[in-house]
């Protein structure tokens, strides 16, 4: 059992409360994701639960870890270049438990993981795996610890369709507990039975932080249909108390002009009125003691707002591209033979492929024949978006280039909108997350107003809450989209024609077949 007791996490520079008061309990067998949106402390949540020394360098905390957890393995989002540059073995053989391994546990990690057994004593580079050899060696250095509590932070980055369906598999077999962030929404409703939020619903308040024995769609419909309830009981309220106090300024103001117009021949009339007075007065302080316990509307951290301008419409007879490549290669390496690209204006096409296979290279030979047409106002959304982000900048910066009050401010609403906090307006690029540097692209190709997308792996950084905004701007965009995915729900909901990669070109696939 893992037991967390009102734990806070607050980031030491801006001093910034991540999590307030957190306490939830995970048992044997328990799946759980957690969730929110990019910078609200959820790899630092789970950084804390591993070890608490690798979050005290930029955040201070208070709390506790109790219960018999057992031993826990932690997979970091990124390995560090030292990992990428040695070998697999090296990568292994850092773990003091594989050598301890017998033939028959090392059987049992290699059926677990689908991963050839000689690969653990490969000398290829760590930098050179894919995605999801990458993932099953991270996970197989985990497990010759046998470990009773998976910690992971984005084990679905970057694996193609056929890694997810098995990541799927083995979280939902792994005997003990897992506690994981991911982005993919699909693998979250096939694995998660508990679901942790961290929400930060706007500045100035504290963190909501909460715990739920659901599944992801039913922890979904009953959050949405908790909210929609309670804003229609505040709305309701609201305008029943509003009659009530225009009921009571009337007759506030009808003692008031009779008081001042009450003779002072009259004495009796001016104590009538006088009493009259207190009992409007005792009025307005029921009515002061309702409106403090009226139902208030939710605070609840919303989705990101993302929309295209109408203008980004293409003509549905215009050819946007027409790709011949008779060879695509990555240096000496052949990758594909007789690719064959046409895309119209309009079109949404996904193009989806093993992970390594080479389709990001074909997206580049995509993005070289379109940024520079004058006839088309092409955008380019890489994996590693440093190619595109100047990461010494902050996000202000590079939405206002111009730096006058006008572009700063409008700058400001739009970052604003995607739930940038203000601190992290002025922050450099280079100290936002993945998600707020895909936001901050997705934001620039709106406010340029671009008509081609080209996107590789476009929803891979964003939050389960607001990735359903993101496949409806993007569903919703007049203009062509020309992508590579592996999000399941993006290619079913935004492209309307799929390609698979393969060696010998780009073979249509039906949306039956994701």
């Amino acid at each position: 059992m893992l037991q967390i007791k009102n734990l806070t996490l607050t980031h030491r520079r801006d001093l910034r409360t991540l999590v307030e008061r957190f306490s939830f309990v995970l048992n044997d067998g328990d799946k759980a994701v957690l969730i929110g949106e990019e910078g609200n402390g959820k790899s630092t949540l789970l950084k804390w639960v591993y070890d608490p020394a690798l979050v005290e360098p930029y955040c201070q905390w208070t709390g506790e870890r109790a219960g018999e957890a057992g031993p826990m393995g932690y997979l970091a989002q990124d390995l560090t270049e030292e990992e990428k540059a040695g070998s697999v073995y090296e990568f292994c053989a850092a773990c003091p438990a594989f050598h301890d391994l017998t033939p028959r546990e090392l059987g049992d990690i290699v059926r677990q993981l689908r991963f050839p057994a000689e690969e653990f004593y490969s000398d290829r580079a760590v930098g050179t795996l894919s995605g999801g050899e990458r993932i099953k060696l991270q996970l197989g250095r985990l497990l010759f610890q046998r470990p009773a509590v998976l910690l992971l932070d984005e084990p679905s980055s970057d694996l193609d369709l056929e890694t997810l369906q098995w990541l799927e598999g083995f979280l939902r077999d792994f005997p003990g507990t897992v506690l994981y962030i991911s982005h993919d929404e699909a693998l979250i409703e096939n694995t998660a039975t508990v679901v942790l939020h961290i929400e930060h619903p706007r500045e100035g308040k504290p963190p909501r932080c909460t715990a739920h024995r659901l599944d992801y769609r039913a922890y979904v419909q009953r959050r949405e249909a908790g909210i929609a309830y309670q804003t229609q009981q505040a709305r309701k309220e609201k305008e029943e108390y509003d009659k009530k106090m225009d009921k009571y300024r009337r007759i506030q103001q009808s003692v008031e002009h009779a008081q001042n117009a009450v003779s002072r021949q009259d004495p009796g009339g001016g104590r009538l009125l006088k009493k009259k007075m207190h009992a409007v007065q005792s009025m307005g302080r029921r009515f002061e003691r309702e409106a403090a316990e009226m139902t208030k509307l939710p605070e609840v951290e919303e989705a990101i707002f993302l929309r295209f301008p109408e203008g980004t419409a293409l003509p549905a007879g215009k050819a946007v591209l027409d790709l011949r490549l008779e060879e695509l290669r990555a240096g000496d390496r052949l990758l594909a033979k007789d690719i064959r690209l046409r895309v119209m204006g309009g079109e949404k096409v996904g193009i989806l492929g093993p992970n390594g296979a080479g389709k990001s290279t074909l997206l580049r030979e995509v993005a070289a024949a379109l940024l520079s047409r004058r006839d088309l106002k092409a955008a380019y959304m890489s994996q590693d978006y440093a190619e595109t982000l100047p990461l010494e900048e902050t996000p202000i910066d590079f939405l206002a280039p111009g730096g006058d009050a006008a572009s700063q401010t409008r700058a400001r609403t739009y970052l604003g909108s995607i739930r940038y906090a203000r601190e992290e307006m002025v922050h450099p690029i280079a100290a936002l997350s993945g998600g707020q540097k895909a936001k901050l692209l997705m934001t620039k190709m709106v406010l340029d107003g671009v008509n081609v997308l080209i996107l590789d792996e476009p929803t891979r950084n964003f939050s389960p809450i607001s990735g359903p905004r993101v496949r409806q701007a993007l569903g919703d965009y007049g203009g062509t989209i020309i992508s590579v995915s592996h999000d399941r729900k993006y290619l079913a909901e935004v492209c309307g024609t799929l390609y698979r990669f393969t060696e010998k070109g780009l073979v249509p696939v039906g949306p039956g077949e994701l």
